[in-house]
Order: structure tokens, then C-alpha cells, then sequence
């Protein structure tokens, strides 16, 4: 019986309000419920006081040895404590506003205590309490914690969690082949299972862990390999039949010479628009590597081979500037550009899409809005995004559904470690622009503190007095009570009256479409000479005559993003500059702000990001289509992931694998996640 199938209502103790409440947090079935696996344990083994260290938290035995003394504060809050004798050490125990207790804190008494230990004072600052003998107990057990929210608490979720392996725990299936499971010393997956919601002690729930960690990764890499296999296989694509005489034509007529890097990775990707399998690489490079005219180079091969392309991007103003810079590239070559956004006007709107379903627009750059369902192409070959739009697998199959096989060219100016790309980005291959473009100056950076900023706004007014512009980046649109960060608005406020003979802009989400539109295009044109402005100017906004970039309060941003919008600089012949102001308090801050002002290379702080933060912040896991894992971690776990992804590459080319019974399980999974039709491959 499959688990998936199982209601969980059948467990015993969830009425219909309480599976309500377990759906918003995505557990629907049996299977779901016994997945939920516990982010981390409470230890209530019994410690002996010799052994701990200052800080631990703890649980120990004792008898009362004092009368309790409550004090109150105010009608609801208090503070009682108790003088224990814990082995040969008589300890002071505190409770907060548990002053209800204190008729059954009898001297003699036998008491269990958790909490927070202070060493030097002998204190132990209680948050659970249990007399033995009396119900129920935790006392020297190991007990799960769930990450929860609503009115399910952990008690109820442990209690139901052991009633479903009660009823159910029998029916879990093993999903890992036999080979696997003895390879890496796994235990069976239901023993897992099991174990992680019930470990006799730490070290059991730790390689219960190991094996589903392990199968986690393994799925998750299954998934891109067998994507992959499958969509070679069906040739689920367009051989294109470039016409190469034009993209050397094209190439030949922009006003510089590309890299080395960029030749060789647009030979990479003409290979691909050849082949009958749809092509899906990552093209990666640092800040103004040039990714937009490799981009724009598939986009003009594909064209003159008779298809459609499309540019997706994450917002509305990068569509725009997107959509003029194409159009300013393609003009010579007879190419139509057109914009498809949301802000759009619904006759504008009508117009593209009918351009697209006949024909007429070779073309189009938009958000979101290029996938929605109205929208119909005539012959969609290629689709490019950039790294915040990650095509994924289900992206893909929305457009597979409308009867297109587009190529897919994913772009990322989040540079990552080729190994780790190559790892979290499985189903694709990796395309990788090491060098800048000839004659481009590297960034000046400093890190200064607050108290420097008159200095900072002389070098602001010196740089537009010689001809140049600035942009000044603020973290909050308004004032916040809860950060003390500057916000753009004051900061505009500012800067205005600092310097009233300078045109000062005001740039921000909040704003609508037209109004972000008419400012940016001022600031292009050179109209306005200082931009405010929140975040959104981080990706792909390019004006070459800005040498100077002002982020405020620097420290609050990650490595990654002060790269991405140091780079919004450094695009002319001037030499171009990147303050940080900041005052950091943490280590972390202060770490960010040393690395940038040592290095200008993407790749360098790409890695020291991910130490900093963790994949999940670096790679952006909402927008990105990175995974959220269960239990797995992308940098504490990075070898079993190469392992796993090892182990599923080897596994899906093997031929018995389509058809094997010993592997029916792993298709029913690939079936589920929409991988595999309910047909099985030849």
C-alpha cells in the first residue's frame, strides 16, 4: 500500500481540524507526515554536573532541599526559586512565572529539572520541569523538534508522529537500490525512518540522518539526471540550422572584440542549437564579463534559423533597458523586438501576443508574463534567463505542454564554484566567462565608517563636477522603527539639500512602472546626475557614465549582492569607485566589508559568501529553483552530494534501469515529480 495514498486521517488522534492545520504545513498524507523530519533534538538525558560546561543547556535529577520563595512583579510576572541537591552540589533552580508551582515543591522531593546552567553561580534557569513517577516523562530521553507553526505543538506532533509509525511504520518501502544502501553503509529505509522521529539517543538519530541526507540528494540528483536522459533521448528538440555566416556577420559589426572567453563560449552553445536535444546550459561569468552579447549572439542564430527567442528577466525595468539594447543591436539585422510585461496596457498586450502567435515578432524580453498560459508562440526556439528566473523543470514542461522544445540558456552573475555548479545544477551543462572585457578598469573599494560622510559627499560632488554620475544605495524604502538604517527617502532628502544645484533621482520599488521607467531613463541620458535608489538597480542596469557607487549601511547586505551592485559601475572608460558605508558590530559585517575592499574577483567572493551564509541566502532558493532540503545542507553535506549525483548518473544510464522491477519504486518517484510520463522509456 502506498503511503502517498494514505490519508492522514487515518492516523489516530488527527481529528479534521487538526489535518487542516497539518496541510498548511504541507503534510497531507501518511507519506507526508513521516517525512517531516525533525530539524534537531532535545537531549533530556540525565548529566552529571562535573561533566557540563557553562552554558549547556541540561537536565538533571534532585531532591528539594529548601522552601521556594516567589517574588512577583506586577500581577502576572514572577521569579521563583529553589535550592536543589543534585549529587554532592546544591544548586539555586529559577523559574519565571511559574510561582503556581510552588505547593508542589515539597522539601524531600524528588525533581527532574531542564535548563540553561551558569557554572560560576551554581544556577540553573529552568524551562521544564517533571516529578518522577508522576505520567508521562521525558527523563533521559532524546525528543525530536519539528519546525511548526499555528496551533500544532510539539508534544501533540511527537504523540501523532509515533501513533502513524505505530499504525503505518510497517508500510514504509525502501526506495534506494540494494547496491547503494550496502555501498555507503546506509541503514534500510524504514529503520530511518523510524529512527530519526525516535532515536534512543543522539548518535542514532545522527545516522538516521546520514541515510536520509544521503537519499535526499540522491532523489534530488536522480530528478536532473534522468531530466536529462529522457529529454536526449525523446530528442525533445530543434536542430537549428544556423546560418554561421550570420552570427560572424554580427559578431564582426559590434564596436569591441570579444574575450576569449566569450568566443569560446558562444562555440559552445552554436554546438548545442545544433543537436535534435533541447539545449540547457548555465551560463556564468562575473559582473560585466559580457553575458548579454553572448546571449544576444544565440538569439541571432536562432532567428536566422527560422524560430522565435525570448529573454525572461526578473523585473519590469530590466525588461525595458533589455528591450533597447536588443533593439539597438538587432536594427541592422531586420530583427523585431517586442516587450511583453505586466505593466503592459491590455491593447499593447493583445498587439504582442498576436505578433508572437503570427510571427511577426522575432524577439520578445519580458518577466513571467512570456509563460503565462494565454501566450502562444508561433515557433519558440530558445528561451535565455536570467539567474533570478531559473528555468526549471516545471517552467519547462509548462512550454512542453503547449507543444514547444525550446533550448533553455539560464545566465547567473552569481558566479559559483564550477564543482558545486556543476552539482547543484545537474540537468545542465556549465558555460563559464573568466576574463572582462579589454580595457575595463578595475573598481576602486572602501570601506568606511559613518562618521567620514561629509568626506564621502565631497567625493560625490567632485565626481559630478568633473562630468560624471553616482548612484547612492540605501536597504529600506522609509523610516523603520526596527533597523537603524538609512532609508532612501531621507537619504534623497538629503542629498537635495546638500547639494541643491545637483539633479538629484529617487528610484524604489514602490514606485509605478512608468514613473521607475521615466527616471531611469533620465539617469541614462544623463538628465539626472545622483540616483537614490533601493536595491532594484542591482541586476543588469548598465550606464556607463555612473563611476560611483555609495551603499549605505553596507554591512546589511550579503557579499554577493554588494558585488552585484558594485558592478553597476565600472562599465565606461573612467575609473570608477565603490564606498561602503558601514559600521559593522558582528564579525560576519565586518568580514563582508574586508573581503570586497580586497578583491574585484566574483568567483573569490562567490566562495566566501557561501562560508558566510550558507547556500540557501547565496543561492537565492525562492527565485533561484535551488532545492529547499528536508534535512540536507549543500555545504556540510557537499560530499555525499557529489556521491549522490555520482551514483544517479551511473544508475540512469545503465540500461536495466527503465525496466528493472528492483527499480520501480525510484520510476513511481520520477512519475510523481512529472520527470517520467506513466509510459517507461524503450
Amino acid at each position: 500500500m502506498d503511503l502517498h495514498h494514505i490519508p492522514v486521517r487515518q492516523v489516530r488522534g488527527v481529528s479534521a481540524a487538526k489535518a487542516e492545520e497539518l496541510a498548511a504545513l504541507g503534510i497531507r498524507s501518511v507519506a507526508d507526515l513521516l517525512d517531516y523530519f525533525p530539524f534537531r533534538y532535545e537531549d533530556y538525558r540525565l548529566r552529571d554536573l562535573t561533566e557540563v560546561k557553562d552554558g549547556d543547556k541540561i537536565t538533571v535529577q534532585g531532591t528539594i532541599y529548601g522552601e521556594p520563595l516567589v517574588r512577583m512583579y506586577g500581577r502576572t510576572k514572577s521569579r521563583l526559586t529553589c535550592m536543589v541537591m543534585v549529587d554532592r552540589f546544591l544548586i539555586t533552580a529559577i523559574m519565571f512565572n511559574r510561582h503556581f508551582l510552588k505547593d508542589k515543591l515539597v522539601v524531600g522531593k524528588e525533581i527532574v529539572l531542564t535548563g540553561k546552567w551558569d557554572q560560576r553561580r551554581l544556577h540553573l534557569t529552568v524551562t521544564e520541569t517533571e516529578f518522577p513517577g508522576q505520567g508521562a516523562s521525558k527523563t533521559d530521553t532524546v525528543q525530536p523538534v519539528y519546525s511548526l507553526t499555528g496551533a500544532i505543538a510539539q508534544n501533540w506532533l511527537r504523540k501523532i508522529m509515533t501513533q502513524a509509525l505505530t499504525q503505518f511504520g510497517a508500510l514504509v518501502e525502501e526506495v534506494l537500490p540494494r547496491e547503494l544502501v550496502a555501498k555507503h553503509d546506509l541503514l534500510p529505509r524504514k529503520q530511518a525512518v523510524a529512527t530519526i522521529h525516535r532515536p534512543a539517543n543522539v548518535a542514532e538519530g545522527q545516522r538516521a540522518r546520514k541515510r536520509l541526507v544521503y537519499e535526499e540528494l540522491f532523489l534530488f540528483q536522480l530528478k536532473l539526471q534522468a531530466y536529462r536522459a529522457v529529454t536526449r533521448q525523446r530528442a525533445e528538440g530543434v536542430a537549428h540550422p544556423l546560418d554561421e555566416q550570420a552570427v560572424r556577420g554580427f559578431l564582426a559589426s559590434l564596436p569591441f572584440a570579444l574575450t576569449e572567453s566569450q568566443r569560446r563560449v558562444i562555440g559552445e552553445i552554436m554546438h548545442d542549437l545544433k543537436q535534435p536535444y533541447g539545449m540547457n546550459r548555465l551560463l556564468q561569468g562575473d559582473v560585466g564579463a559580457g553575458k548579454t552579447i553572448v546571449a544576444a549572439a544565440a538569439l541571432v542564430a536562432v532567428v536566422k534559423a527560422g524560430s522565435q527567442g525570448a529573454l525572461m528577466v526578473p523585473t519590469e525595468i530590466l525588461a525595458e533597458q533589455h528591450k533597447r539594447s536588443l533593439e539597438a543591436l538587432f536594427a541592422p539585422l531586420g530583427i523585431e523586438v517586442a516587450l511583453l510585461t505586466g505593466g503592459l496596457t491590455e491593447r499593447k498586450r493583445r498587439d504582442v501576443l498576436a505578433g508572437l502567435q503570427m510571427g511577426l515578432i522575432d524577439v520578445v524580453v519580458g518577466t513571467h508574463a512570456l509563460i503565462q498560459e494565454d501566450v502562444v508562440y508561433r515557433k519558440l526556439g530558445l528561451v535565455v534567463t536570467d539567474e533570478q528566473h531559473r528555468f526549471g523543470v516545471n517552467q519547462r514542461s509548462i512550454l512542453r505542454r503547449k507543444g514547444l522544445h525550446p533550448d533553455v540558456l539560464t545566465m547567473t552573475a552569481t558566479p559559483i564554484p564550477r564543482t558545486l555548479a556543476i552539482t547543484a545544477f545537474g540537468d545542465m551543462d556549465v558555460s563559464t566567462l573568466r576574463e572582462l572585457p579589454k580595457g575595463r578598469l578595475p573598481i576602486k573599494t572602501y570601506a568606511v565608517s559613518h562618521n567620514l560622510l561629509t568626506r564621502v559627499l565631497g567625493f560625490i560632488d567632485r565626481e559630478v563636477k568633473a562630468g560624471r554620475q553616482a548612484y547612492v544605495i540605501c536597504p529600506l524604502i522609509e523610516e523603520s522603527e526596527k533597523l537603524d538604517v538609512q532609508n532612501a527617502i531621507d537619504v534623497h532628502a538629503q542629498l537635495t539639500q546638500e547639494f541643491p544645484a545637483l539633479r538629484v533621482g529617487l528610484l524604489h520599488g514602490r514606485l509605478k512602472a512608468e514613473e521607475k521607467d521615466d527616471i531611469m531613463r533620465r539617469f541614462s541620458a544623463g538628465d539626472l546626475q545622483v540616483l537614490v535608489s533601493t536595491t532594484v538597480i542591482e541586476v543588469g542596469v548598465d550606464v556607463p557614465n555612473a563611476t560611483l557607487m555609495v551603499v549605505y549601511d553596507a554591512d546589511r547586505f550579503g557579499l554577493s549582492q554588494l558585488h552585484q551592485l558594485r558592478g553597476r559601475v565600472g562599465r565606461g572608460e573612467h575609473q570608477s569607485y565603490c564606498v561602503l558605508l558601514a559600521d559593522p558590530k558582528s564579525e560576519v559585517g565586518k568580514e563582508r566589508l574586508r573581503v570586497m575592499a580586497e578583491t574585484n574577483d566574483g568567483f573569490e567572493i562567490a566562495r566566501r559568501d557561501l562560508e558566510l551564509r550558507g547556500p540557501g541566502d547565496f543561492f537565492g532558493t525562492k527565485q533561484s529553483g535551488m532545492p529547499e532540503f528536508r534535512l540536507a545542507d549543500m555545504i556540510a553535506d557537499f560530499e555525499t552530494l557529489e556521491e549522490a549525483r555520482d551514483d544517479a548518473a551511473a544508475l540512469v544510464a545503465r540500461a536495466d534501469f527503465w525496466t528493472a522491477a528492483e527499480h520501480a519504486a525510484l520510476r513511481s518517484f520520477l512519475q510523481r515529480e512529472g520527470i517520467l510520463g506513466n509510459e517507461q522509456l524503450d
